[in-house]
């Protein structure tokens, strides 16, 4: 199959006239300042889809249910217990439904592959399913039945505070041990199929004991590592007061934190923390709108490109999936902070758009352990928009990207193929009317 593009994203810039062929779902050819042929599919503009780093997909099944008031100092911790709460009536099945909304709604917003951070593990009294992966295969199943890319991450969890403090309750379906987590990884990793591929979530220096860390490294000693890191003012203190530094410090300090690392959220670093981070080669995990929800912070995305900082988009919560958004959201953090225009650019990438657009479509495929980009041999994982769009009215090469980001979101995206098959026609995923019924179906048993 081929198609042509009026326009696509090669080499971070705009090529016209391109043609892709695609072959047992890969690119096979890539052709550019070339005519169509009488039996391309033809469209306007092309873009290779964004690795989302960070996703919790269950938590889709909760969005819009926590914004109440509750108490005079509402924060992420009194929303971590409304989640706990949630997700104590979820089944497997539950999962493999909510789960393929949301990986339905990325597809749907820009996203072709997804990291899912998965930490939901045992059965509502934490006991470990007979199949200790039935968990993992619910996302699998999810993953499948939409169509989305899948990187794997097999969430460790033992306690429930720095320095090995009793986990909570609510944690009780998320907890291993090293023996038991080497059990789950090797049955979680005969689950995948296809192109799907897997890396280590320790989830945090909160969850996980130095001892611990150094054993999970040592069990998975390539693919990507995964971990929660300064999202919470609080979690920062604690750190402080168990080990005399804050946390992205510690883990730069003791973990030999590289490329392979992806640091999510990362939302309070010093400047010292800033500087380091980015020359560690790591990725900064940053999910800006679920950031905003729960009201973590702001993290110092101006000052960490200025270092040349690696970073990735994640939708977290995903209370609202759009990548455009997500980039969107991150910029205007900058404004906001700043009271100035324009953050997250420079005199050698002026426009924001592309260069938000570029920076998160290496970052991210770097965090999910694949390769980023339209070329020969790579997935053919193609997001085409509606350039007829009103929003697109007037654009050109240099401004497409900012209209595309900053003034139309998810609803101009046309067609998105993943590994060669369309999975998005005219703006909806081919399979939504039958997923969203069974979406429903388990939220309105959990919630009644």
């Amino acid at each position: 199959m081929a198609y042509w593009f009026q326009r696509a994203w090669i080499d971070n810039r705009w090529q016209h006239d391109v043609r892709l062929t695609v072959a047992e779902g890969r690119i096979s050819a890539l052709e550019v300042g070339v005519g169509a042929t009488p039996s391309d599919e033809r469209h306007a503009a092309a873009l290779p889809g964004l690795c989302n780093v960070h996703s919790h997909g269950f938590q889709r099944g909760m969005a819009g249910l926590s914004e109440r008031r509750s108490r005079p100092n509402d924060n992420f911790w009194s929303w971590r217990e409304i989640m706990y709460r949630f997700l104590d009536r979820l089944t497997p099945e539950d999962v493999a439904a909510i789960t393929a909304q949301a990986y339905l709604e990325m597809l749907e917003g820009g996203f072709t592959r997804v990291g899912e951070f998965h930490y939901l593990h045992h059965d509502p009294a934490g006991a470990p399913y007979a199949d200790p992966a039935a968990m993992a295969e619910a996302i699998v199943e999810a993953s499948t039945a939409t169509g989305i890319g899948l990187t794997l991450l097999p969430v460790f969890y033992a306690h429930g505070n720095f320095g090995g403090a009793a986990p909570s309750h609510g944690q009780r379906r998320f907890l291993s041990n090293v023996d038991g987590f080497a059990s789950l990884l090797d049955a979680s990793r005969s689950k995948l199929v296809g192109d799907a591929n897997m890396g280590i979530a320790p989830h945090s220096l909160r969850a996980v004991a130095p001892d611990q860390l150094a054993a999970l490294l040592a069990m998975s000693p390539t693919g990507p590592v995964h971990i929660h890191a300064a999202e919470q003012e609080k979690e920062v203190a604690d750190c402080v007061a168990w080990s005399g530094a804050r946390p992205v410090a510690w883990l730069l300090d003791n973990a030999d934190v590289d490329a392979r690392w992806c640091l999510i959220h990362s939302t309070h670093l010093d400047a010292g923390e800033v500087a380091r981070l980015a020359a560690s080669g790591a990725v900064a995990g940053l999910c800006p709108i679920t950031e905003a929800n729960l009201g973590d912070g702001i993290f110092p995305a101006s000052d960490y490109l200025v270092a040349d900082g690696r970073f990735g988009i994640g939708t977290d919560s995903n209370i609202l999936i759009d990548a455009a958004g997500e980039l969107r959201a991150l910029e205007y953090s900058q404004r906001l902070a700043h009271r100035a225009r324009a953050m997250l650019a420079g005199d050698a990438a002026p426009f924001v758009g592309a260069n938000l657009y570029t920076r998160a479509l290496v970052g991210g495929a770097q965090a999910l352990g694949v390769e980023a980009g339209f070329a020969i041999g790579q997935p053919a994982d193609i997001v085409s928009l509606d350039l007829t769009h009103p929003s697109f009215a007037g654009t050109n090469d240099a401004t497409l990207l900012d209209r595309w980001i900053f003034a139309g979101g998810a609803g101009t995206i046309d067609c998105v193929w993943r590994a060669g098959i369309k999975r998005v026609d005219g703006g909806r995923h081919v399979d939504r009317t039958a997923i969203a019924a069974a979406y429903r179906k388990s939220v309105e048993r959990i919630v009644a």
